[in-house]
């Protein structure tokens, strides 16, 4: 792989993708977090939330070519990173209902969900906030020979941030095991990522610095994970970091009260026609994995699963005073 541009449109499936297992966890990402902006919308939430609805073919065609020791860090936009690294949904709808059993006690909220069992490094409310991180771990891993890699999600509006140069500078120098993956859903807030990022495909910056540049449909979960596989098991070998960019959507506003008067409703109509559940639905039946009754069992299970973690939440009890001095640094 060379470091030019190299854009991805109709990737194979790679071999072994378990297509049920994905599907599990995008219904679960999208049904949490339509759960979740239920809960926001009844007042029983504090704080917002930032619906990964639209999005899940990326952070689970990522997350399915990783090990279950490799690092992740995340953005504003968490829930599905989480979920698709193994997190627990119960514990992440007590945390946003601001519960005891939540995984920060109740007291982070939606973008401090973080499981360190799992390596998922966290949620992070500071755009770019998780680049230092990744690149960190990524060196951790090194000097450790763990053999582990990290991979960094970052969204289009944190392109511009310069921590981003100065990372990738750094990985790049040192071959860092590090996959740096944008999630270009078209909106950073309400400004288009075609107004505000120059140069075009961000992809063409990696070259730049001497590394792969790779742009996919991240609408297209068997391409997205293709690619990922390819680079995180190039960055497993030694051979350095790598800029994956996924262009996505999300159906939702930037958060939950977004009044979204920024963009048309023909255009978000238009990317629902390539929903990457639905697609995926569509190749499950197609290959044989999965038939429309096996579909329909999934998805029942899944929102079964989901009511299970509001009403855990629901249940469980609120922070007690002593605890609020506790986690902190100073």
């Amino acid at each position: 792989m060379t470091a030019e541009v190299q854009t991805r449109a109709d990737v194979p499936a790679a071999g072994a993708l378990d297509i049920r297992e994905a599907l599990r966890l995008m219904m679960t990402i999208r049904l949490f977090d339509e759960q979740a902006l239920s809960l926001y919308r009844a007042g029983e939430m504090r704080g917002t939330t930032h619906p990964y609805i639209g999005m899940e073919a990326v952070g689970v065609g990522v997350m399915l070519a990783l090990r279950p020791n490799d690092y992740v860090t995340s953005t504003h936009r968490g829930h599905g990173h989480t979920i698709a690294k193994g997190g627990d949904p119960k514990r992440m709808m007590a945390e946003l209902l601001g519960r005891a059993t939540g995984y920060s006690g109740g007291k982070g909220g939606s973008m401090h969900i973080a499981d360190m069992d799992k390596h998922m490094l966290g949620a992070n409310g500071i755009v770019g906030g998780g680049m230092g991180l990744a690149t960190g771990a990524a060196l951790t891993a090194r000097l450790q020979k763990t053999g582990a890699i990290a991979v960094c999600f970052f969204g289009d509006g944190a392109l511009e941030q310069g921590i981003l140069h100065e990372t990738t500078n750094l990985a790049a120098i040192w071959k860092l095991p590090v996959l740096y993956v944008c999630e270009n859903n078209q909106y950073a807030m309400s400004t288009r990522s075609d107004w505000s990022v120059a140069g075009g495909d961000p992809a063409r910056r990696a070259a730049g610095y001497g590394i792969p540049g790779v742009t996919v449909d991240g609408m297209d979960l068997f391409g997205v994970n293709a690619a990922a596989t390819e680079l995180i098991e190039r960055a497993r070998r030694g051979d350095g970091p790598a800029y994956l960019v996924c262009n996505t959507y999300r159906y939702h506003g930037h958060h939950a009260g977004d009044p979204l008067n920024y963009r048309e409703k023909e255009e978000v109509e238009r990317w629902r026609l390539q929903d990457p559940i639905e697609r995926v639905k569509a190749a499950a039946t197609e290959r044989g994995v999965m038939g429309p009754s096996e579909i329909a069992s999934l998805e029942a299970q899944v929102t079964a699963e989901i009511q299970a973690a509001v009403e855990f939440a629901k249940s469980s009890p609120e922070p007690s005073v002593d605890q609020l001095m506790t986690d902190i640094y100073a």
